[in-house]
């Protein structure tokens, strides 16, 4: 029986702006034709995306991505992830 490769999609993530006496990192990501905005309260742990639409496909792989990599992530800087999925 052959194994088919599960789907994955890259996403694009840009961060625009941190604070660390805020807690906050806000950032863009991209995944096909999908643009979100985000802003990740790493001391809550709490992620916000805009707009609505496809927020669900992105909202846990880009999760992850933000609290195992946050103390590394820098202002504009450019980063990738991949995305088990097709968008």
């Amino acid at each position: 029986m052959a194994s088919h490769p599960l789907p994955q999609t890259t996403a694009y993530v840009r961060i625009i702006a941190q604070s660390w006496q805020e807690g906050h990192i806000r950032g863009h990501v991209c995944a096909s034709e999908y643009q979100w905005e985000f802003c990740w309260h790493f001391k809550a742990k709490k992620l916000q995306i805009s707009p609505a639409l496809g927020r669900a496909l992105i909202k846990e792989p880009l999760g992850r991505f933000l609290e195992a990599q946050d103390y590394q992530l820098e202002p504009g800087g450019d980063y990738e992830l991949v995305v088990r999925g097709k968008f």
